[in-house]
């Protein structure tokens, strides 16, 4: 897949520790939330990811961490349809990934591309 990364290693950084951030508010109020569980694994979830990706973009650069979203993304059991409870760790980490395309800017068809290869749950 091809795509143009725009942004800089520290733009990308910035941008992941916000959304990192927002995550870790989510862990904290989960327990305020009508199903507690599910909410703090999303939340936990959507930090891991952004805190790996953030860690490949200072060691490998913009064009590697996007490569790495990507592959993580093509590899995700694709959910969409499943209860609202159920998969909260991969509906976190896809959540998390998406959040980032948007981020960087990511072009819509290299997105679909990436989620047309994802396998249903089993």
């Amino acid at each position: 897949m091809e795509f143009k990364v725009t942004l800089s290693t520290e733009e990308i950084v910035r941008g992941l520790k916000h959304y990192r951030r927002i995550a870790k508010q989510d862990v904290l109020r989960a327990p305020e939330t009508p199903n507690p569980d599910v909410f703090r694994v999303h939340a936990e979830a959507r930090r891991e990811v952004y805190a790996r990706l953030a860690e490949t973009a200072e060691t490998d650069g913009p064009e590697a961490v996007v490569a790495t979203a990507l592959e993580l993304y093509q590899n995700l059991p694709f959910v969409t349809g499943t209860s609202e409870d159920a998969y909260p760790e991969v509906k976190g980490q896809e959540n998390a990934l998406e959040n980032f395309f948007l981020m960087i800017g990511l072009d819509p068809k290299v997105r679909r591309e990436a989620r047309k290869a994802r396998k249903p749950v089993e």
